[in-house]
C-alpha cells in the first residue's frame, strides 16, 4: 500500500504563486510516475502534470505550461508542484497520484486509469 498526502493548497490573489507538496509512504520502491490533477466544481477531474520515475521526464498540460514546474525530492519521497502565475481557472481540488502498475500509457502520462493511487486532495482558490 501506498499512502499521499498533499499539502501546500490556499487562497492566493491572481498573479501569485503556491506550491503543493506530496508526501509518499509505505510501498513506494515500484513507482512508475508521480502525477498531479485537478477537479473544479461541476467539472470533471483533469491532468495537470506528471513526472516518469526512470528518468524523470515532465509532463504538463497546455494550460499550465510555463507557470507550473514538477520536481521530485527522492531524500523527502515528496513530489512539488511549483504554481506561479496562478490564475482564477486554476481553482480547483488539486489531487497527488501515484502508479506502481506500470509506465505510462500516454505519451504525457495523463491518462487518469494509469494511477492506483490518489490523496484527498488540497484545495487551491486564486482569487480575481
Amino acid at each position: 500500500q501506498v499512502q499521499l498526502v498533499e499539502s501546500g493548497g490556499g487562497l492566493v490573489q491572481a498573479g501569485g504563486t503556491l506550491r503543493l507538496s506530496c508526501a509518499a509512504s509505505g510501498r513506494t520502491g515500484s513507482t512508475y510516475a508521480v502525477g498531479w490533477f485537478r477537479q473544479a466544481p461541476g467539472k470533471g477531474r483533469e491532468f495537470v502534470s506528471a513526472i516518469r520515475w526512470d528518468d524523470d521526464r515532465t509532463y504538463y498540460t497546455d494550460s499550465v505550461k510555463g507557470r507550473f514546474t514538477i520536481s521530485r525530492d527522492n531524500a523527502k519521497n515528496t513530489v512539488y508542484l511549483q504554481m506561479n502565475s496562478l490564475k482564477p481557472e486554476d481553482t480547483a481540488v488539486y489531487y497527488c497520484t501515484l502508479s506502481t502498475q506500470y509506465y505510462c500509457s500516454s505519451s504525457d502520462c495523463s491518462v487518469r486509469e494509469d494511477y492506483n493511487y490518489w490523496g484527498q486532495g488540497t484545495q487551491v482558490t486564486v482569487s480575481s
